[in-house]
């Protein structure tokens, strides 16, 4: 087993380059983390919070005591009958709740996007890669009368893409399903 310098052994059957690209994206991942603000990495902290079962729990607990309490159950003077505070402080809570939430979600969108513009990246290079194969090989084919060489779609393959007119095809075809549902 080849040793690795970022996380030891590599794992047999793992190439060493998708192990290091693991390692580099793990590494970009918490370069970007420590770039948080304390405000982002306080708004990610409520919403993992609020989005655990603890607070579920804690939650069930005291909005639970504070309705006994109130309906007079345990034997204590209500100090909120009517429920009206109770409703009061829900309604704040959600508030900021949502705050906090949609605050992580933009982050979190952000990071989609950027993450998206790289796939979309990657993926044209890798085509006109291809395409540049495609070329090559259909040559080599040709130079060596390999029958399959003239094939028809070879030349569909072996020509560039531009990422525009696939973009207008497909808002085309969207267009074109919207018309149909909308006239249904």
């Amino acid at each position: 087993m080849e040793a690795n310098q970022n996380t030891g052994a590599q794992m047999p059957g793992m190439a060493q380059i998708v192990e290091r690209n693991i390692t580099a994206l793990l590494e970009r991942r918490k370069a970007e983390e420590s770039k948080n603000t304390k405000e982002q990495k306080l708004a990610d902290g409520i919403t993992g919070f609020a989005g655990s079962m603890l607070f579920v729990y804690i939650h069930l607990t005291l909005f639970g005591l504070w309705v006994i309490w109130n309906l007079g159950w345990i034997g204590l003077k209500p100090f909120d009958p009517s429920f009206v505070v109770l409703a009061m402080f829900a309604s704040v809570e959600a508030i900021f709740l949502s705050t906090f939430v949609l605050i992580s979600q933009n982050r979190a969108n952000a990071q989609a996007d950027r993450r998206a513009d790289l796939d979309l990246q990657v993926s044209l290079l890798a085509e006109h890669e291809i395409t540049r194969i495609v070329s090559l090989v259909t040559a080599i084919a040709k130079k060596m009368d390999i029958d399959d060489a003239h094939h028809p779609e070879l030349n569909e393959l072996a020509q560039d893409i531009k990422p525009e007119n696939v973009m207008d095809v497909m808002d085309k075809h969207k267009e074109q399903a919207d018309n149909t549902k909308s006239s249904k």
